[in-house]
């Protein structure tokens, strides 16, 4: 059976990472932009990690310029962003695409294993839904991920638990966070 920790990924040099490097550790993996509606999600989470990181939880930011170019930056750029403005101290990896040809093998793979579900009630979530549906158009069958800010939860056998849409609460986010840290 297919885990996480069967994926390599790139980090900011482009140097390989196993995330079997992570075994035994909770994950959140998130697809993230530094100029999105969502890029306040950084505080909440960077806060999350500093509380929980001792108790074997991990979070992996991966940067994707897919949704209406809300991350154009380098690699260095996003990270000195999110480093100046919200303190991140969690690993950043390399900038990728999450939907389409060139996806990042474990994003498929995330999206696969806990399918888009909706991005909840209301009229801002069913603004964001026709937009998201307008920009992934492109992707057909390979659009993966509806959004930035987008969050994966791996239990520490890295099996893929839950899917948080940037419309989750991140109140939300952290109390599944905490049940499965135990």
């Amino acid at each position: 059976m297919k885990t996480v920790y069967d994926f390599t990924v790139k980090d900011r040099s482009g140097n390989d990472v196993s995330l079997n490097d992570y075994q035994g550790k909770v994950l959140l993996i998130v697809n993230t932009a530094t100029g999105c509606g969502f890029t306040p999600h950084y505080e909440p989470l960077e806060a999350m990690y500093k509380d929980l990181r001792d108790k074997g939880f991990e979070i992996l930011d991966f940067p994707c310029n897919q949704f209406a170019n809300q991350a154009p930056g380098s690699e260095e750029e996003i990270h000195q962003f999110c480093k100046l403005k919200f303190g991140t101290e969690f690993p950043q990896f390399a900038k990728i695409d999450v939907n389409g040809e060139n996806a990042e093998p474990l994003f498929e793979y995330l999206a696969t294993e806990k399918p888009f579900a909706g991005f909840g009630k209301g009229l801002k979530n069913a603004a964001l839904n026709k937009f998201a549906d307008m920009n992934n158009k492109k992707y057909g069958d390979k659009a993966y991920i509806k959004w930035n800010f987008t969050k994966f939860l791996a239990d520490r056998n890295g099996k893929i638990i839950a899917r948080f849409e940037p419309t989750t609460d991140m109140k939300e986010v952290r109390k599944a966070v905490v049940e499965l840290l135990g």
